[in-house]
């Protein structure tokens, strides 16, 4: 689908294709793909880089302009899923006009950060800003998750909880990775700013994303590692409880056992018939003497073993 825009005013306005200076090319069809290849220069490849999710930032300078990928994170429905993905964007700067290409049909125009706008460079500044933002605002919503989550997991005894917090954690280093690939870019501008003609406000601008993206980079990795200490917490909590619930079971077997021994002697019916030609009280205190010898005989053994392979693996 393509559409497309004007500015007027300082932002973004629908207009006519003939007046446009931004096109936006989203989910695009084979036919809307070969109109923006033609229109701004594109090469096949460089198209397929900018709706390929797997895609590593980059900003490229051609003689008629300039080509750039950058990563975004994806919108989220937290009622569906709690893994947050990234996807790449790719911006083409042809004599003054600008060609955004994405792979989903979502860009928000109307944020806060599209105002003031004069050139496609603007807008090019602003959306880097606006995703920066998109960034911090995906990291306090995954703070939150994450203590929700970490409170059911310690009344839980699901895995579905701790599942989530692997999927979240598996998410976190896919934005430090697209946040270290969007740096270099913006590291990369900031070298060839009077190459590309940027003005003294632009460069101003462009140096105030450099360090929120850093910022925004520093505040993932810290809460990537806390995320990471939580879950190596959890584990050992589980462990934990494990072995609290075995030492239970053996309390309870070594309780019941005594009892079971003493009613699996009384009930054996062949040793009475055996000994009835005997007084009970002395059949059955042999019987338990024998059991003794047998108990202390069989010790004697396994303690002498383990003392000469003890001594043998020692020399």
């Amino acid at each position: 689908m393509l559409s497309y825009f004007t500015l007027a005013e300082g932002v973004l306005m629908p207009c006519d294709p003939s007046e446009a200076l931004i096109t936006v090319v989203a989910e695009p069809s084979d036919s809307d793909k070969q109109t923006v290849m033609t229109s701004y220069g594109l090469g096949q490849h460089d198209l397929e880089s900018a709706l390929d999710a797997e895609e590593i930032p980059r900003a490229e300078s051609r003689a008629d302009g300039a080509f750039l990928v950058w990563k975004r994170p994806d919108n989220v429905s937290f009622q569906q899923q709690l893994k947050f993905d990234v996807s790449s964007v790719g911006f083409r700067i042809k004599d003054g006009r600008l060609a955004v290409i994405l792979g989903e049909k979502t860009m928000e125009i109307t944020a806060p950060e599209f105002r003031g706008m004069a050139t496609v460079t603007d807008f090019v500044l602003r959306f880097f800003l606006h995703t920066v933002h998109h960034f911090l605002g995906h990291l306090r919503a995954t703070k939150l998750l994450t203590s929700e989550i970490q409170t059911k997991l310690n009344t839980s005894q699901e895995n579905r909880y701790l599942l989530q917090m692997i999927s979240l954690s598996e998410s976190f280093a896919y934005y430090i990775n697209a946040l270290e690939g969007n740096a270099a870019v913006l590291t990369k501008l900031q070298g060839a700013g009077e190459k590309l003609q940027l003005s003294r406000p632009q460069l101003e601008l462009l140096d105030d994303i450099v360090i929120e993206n850093h910022q925004c980079l520093r505040q993932t990795e810290v809460t990537s590692s806390v995320l990471s200490g939580l879950m190596d917490a959890r584990s050992s909590i589980i462990n934990n409880n494990v072995n609290v619930l075995l030492k239970k079971l053996t309390l309870i077997n070594v309780v019941f056992l005594p009892l079971n021994l003493i009613a699996g002697i009384g009930g054996m019916s062949e040793y009475s018939m055996m000994t009835r030609g005997f007084s009970w009280p002395w059949a059955y205190g042999a019987l338990l003497l024998a059991m003794m010898a047998s108990g202390l005989v069989t010790w004697w053994l396994l303690t002498r073993t383990s003392r000469a392979w003890t001594g043998t693996r020692c020399g």
